[in-house]
């Protein structure tokens, strides 16, 4: 799928529409101390391996989040659905 890097939408801080940079949404870093992260370093402490297998099977297209950042105000924000699902994905020039 091809999504043009600069588009024209409905910015809702500055209320009317302007030019938007699209961008893809980078995973952020993971909390350590959120309970789930506590309890798997608690678990894999010392000796022993892996408290669990590993996933062996992954979906064949992932997802995609895009954000849009104003070109005016500067703030981001995202589509109202959400993300969608692509194999092949680029940014190019309009």
């Amino acid at each position: 799928m091809k999504i043009p890097k600069k588009v024209r939408r409905y910015c809702p801080y500055c209320k009317k529409h302007t030019i938007h940079i699209v961008e893809k949404a980078k995973k952020g870093k993971p909390s350590e101390l959120t309970w789930g992260q506590r309890q798997f370093r608690r678990v894999t402490a010392g000796y022993g391996g892996f408290p669990r297998p590993l996933p062996d099977r992954s979906k064949p297209v992932k997802k995609i989040d895009l954000r849009f950042k104003c070109t005016e105000c500067g703030k981001m924000h995202t589509k109202a659905n959400g993300c969608f699902r692509s194999g092949r994905f680029e940014f190019v020039e309009k």
